[in-house]
């Protein structure tokens, strides 16, 4: 198994107080009926034009942009375009709002309002970079929203943030947003009193988002973000898209727009379809994931489990030499468990030296199928092993050499009904100068979905970091649950403290406990600036767990916080288990698995209607998923709120009398 750096960073002081709840559907959103009046009005470089909750102002000299909330308050959406375009030309009006050029840049622009957004839509005549949106220059701006694995709201004057990457904050660091976040979208929240009805905000999507990154700066002690978009022919980047939408100022408003926004376009996958297409798939609602090593990847060790109480469980396993046989599979699936391999269709290596077997192919599929970079020369596998196979390759040659799907069929020849594919959906995407397989990022990206397609017609399948743009193939990700901080890359590479990959039954990597850095641990767990974005757009259409090598057991000073993370989010907690841990480990998962199993298979379909905090300091937070099908409140503080103890969650389904309780910190374990 391989682990893939992410970007990014995270920690302290409560700032804005807000007990925001954001029901997530459009018309909570207003994202409808705008387009009746969308042509909007022109008076001078000014082009007005509706939007859901108000109306965006576009100033054609320099891409500045404003709004006027229904609620009469005037937000700045972004500043002019840094470093300036040069004088514009001749604004044409179109049936939605309008189009112009700044010649200079040789920049094609078009503004239109389109289901209650502003649409933006830059496209270069040659390479070159563009700085823009300028956003966070409002000075009402409270809270940036950046969907960092699961996803981060920071209050903008926040000390721990504010400071360098080296340090854990964010300011000065630059994110590739086709690579580094889960969601291709960040957002503000606008602080102080005005709007009828509540708070105000803004987010800001970007479907161009291979070629776009963000920059974040500090200035006057407040967080700000620039997006860039590299506009390069190559790489079929010419074209660059904002849209712009006022929301309420929620935390996880920003995800819930673009959940809207990819529904609108037929781009949501749902769990329901998943399970009607393939059964299977039902398997795994109320289960906990695990990957299983030495005596708990056998029969009797499935059946230990069974015997704990578990119901539900997906099981996978390494590609080493010893995979899970077929009477575990067996018994896996008798227990009513989801079981499946661990593989990669991106390593090759000289099969003489191989140090995987998911790095042998046969013939000449390595070398002939390694990407290549410009100057010929092959693009060095992860971590140096062998190099990068191109998907483009694979998918031309699939047809008739059938390379994949004869590897899948020997992978499952055990009998799995799920299977892993490591960072086919990933953002780290890749372009391909290698003869008769030349590809684009977009590219790479459209061949990793295809045959992830055809994977997901007959197994459960899942991906490490799924970015949203898989989330009509996959069942379940693992990686997106984990907002990583940079420096765990490094403290991995740090055998000695992280563990390497011995004794082979149970390798140090995955089973011995370690203790993060404070800065890390703040940038990653600390629950006061965690917001559910990932859910807000996708819950209830795949199933989003934590990073494989980030076990429960892996971070015991985390555990409690991450437990009542998990049930608050409606999201698995991931495991690992051999012989011992089974033994030791066990009740305690068994009781975790108890609770969360029936709020999942009533809720992990649904999708997460609303997110709150309840207390100004943010430890106490509350979800709410479909129309009242499950309402969960967790307290991650330390004095009860409500008669909810701190260090405990509530859990209500639509059915319960009371409320189920869990202290995590309770369990024996």
């Amino acid at each position: 198994m391989n682990s893939h750096p992410h970007k990014t960073a995270g920690h302290r002081r409560p700032a804005r107080v807000l007990a925001a709840s954001l029901a997530l559907t459009a018309t909570t959103l207003g994202l409808t009926g705008c387009d009746s009046a969308a042509a909007g009005t022109l008076e001078g470089s000014r082009l007005r034009l509706p939007v859901s909750g108000g109306t965006a102002v576009v100033d054609t000299d320099s891409l500045a942009v404003t709004a006027h909330t229904s609620g009469g308050r005037q937000l700045v959406l972004s500043d002019g375009a840094a470093g300036g375009l040069g004088k514009p030309g001749a604004v044409t009006r179109t049936a939605d709002g309008a189009r112009w050029s700044y010649p200079d840049k040789g920049l094609q622009v078009a503004a239109s309002s389109v289901r209650g957004r502003l649409r933006i839509t830059l496209r270069s005549a040659r390479d070159g970079s563009v700085d823009w949106p300028v956003t966070g220059t409002d000075r009402a701006a409270s809270a940036v929203q950046m969907p960092r694995g699961e996803g981060l709201d920071i209050p903008v004057r926040d000390a721990f943030w504010n400071a360098g990457p080296q340090k854990g904050g964010l300011a000065g660091s630059t994110v590739d947003m086709g690579e580094a976040l889960s969601l291709p979208l960040w957002g503000y929240s606008m602080g102080g009193a005005g709007d009828k009805g509540g708070g105000s905000g803004v987010s800001y999507l970007t479907p161009t988002d291979l070629g776009t990154s963000l920059r974040f700066t500090s200035v006057g002690g407040r967080l700000r973000t620039t997006a860039q978009h590299a506009f390069d022919d190559g790489e079929g980047t010419r074209d660059y898209e904002v849209s712009f939408a006022l929301t309420d100022g929620s935390p996880v408003a920003p995800a819930a727009d673009y959940r809207s926004y990819l529904s609108q376009r037929g781009q949501l996958g749902g769990l329901r379809k998943k399970i009607r297409q393939n059964p299977a798939t039902e398997k795994l609602l109320g289960a906990f994931h695990a990957y299983v090593w030495g005596d708990a990847r056998t029969a009797p060790g499935v059946e230990e489990l069974k015997k704990l109480g578990v119901d539900r469980m997906w099981l996978g396993y390494d590609s080493g030499p010893d995979p899970m046989k077929a009477p575990a599979v067996r018994a896996a699936k008798k227990a009513g468990y989801l079981v499946g391999p661990y593989d990669t269709f991106a390593n090759g290596q000289d099969p003489a030296k191989a140090d995987s077997p998911t790095s042998v192919w046969p013939g000449r599929v390595y070398p002939d199928f390694c990407i290549r970079r410009a100057d010929g020369t092959p693009q060095p596998g992860f971590g140096k092993r062998g190099c990068y196979l191109s998907s483009r390759a694979f998918e031309k040659a699939e047809p008739d050499r059938h390379y994949l799907a004869d590897r899948t069929r020997k992978m499952v020849a055990n009998g799995a009904d799920s299977y892993f594919l490591d960072v086919d959906a990933t953002g780290e995407l890749f372009r391909d100068h290698g003869e008769g397989h030349e590809m684009t990022k977009a590219g790479d990206r459209a061949s990793r979905l295809a045959r992830m397609g055809r994977l997901s017609k007959n197994l459960v399948l899942g991906s490490e970091g799924a970015q949203a743009w898989a989330n009509k193939v996959l069942a379940y990700n693992h990686g997106s649950g984990t907002p990583v901080d940079d420096g765990l890359w490094g403290l991995e590479r740090d055998k000695q403290t992280w563990g390497g990959y011995a004794p082979e039954k149970a390798p140090g990597a995955f089973f011995k406990p370690v203790r993060l850095p404070a800065r890390m641990a703040t940038a990653m767990y600390d629950p006061k600036y965690r917001a559910p974005l990932y859910e807000s757009a996708l819950h209830g259409s795949l199933v989003n767990v934590e990073r494989w090598e980030l076990s429960y057991q892996k971070l015991p000073a985390q555990k409690t916080t991450r437990a009542l993370l998990a049930m608050l989010y409606n999201t698995p907690l991931n495991f690992v288990l051999d012989g011992p841990t089974l033994r030791k480990d066990g009740p305690e998962l068994a009781a975790l698995q108890k609770f969360f199993s029936p709020l999942h298979r009533a809720a992990g379909t649904q999708q997460m209607s609303s997110f709150r905090w309840l207390t100004g300091d943010r430890s106490v937070q509350r979800t709410v998923f479909g129309k009242g099908a499950l309402t969960v409140t967790a307290n991650f503080g330390s004095t009860a709120h409500g008669g909810l103890p701190g260090g405990c969650v509530d859990a209500k389904l639509a059915t319960d009398q009371q409320p189920r309780r869990l202290c995590p910190a309770r369990l024996n374990g």
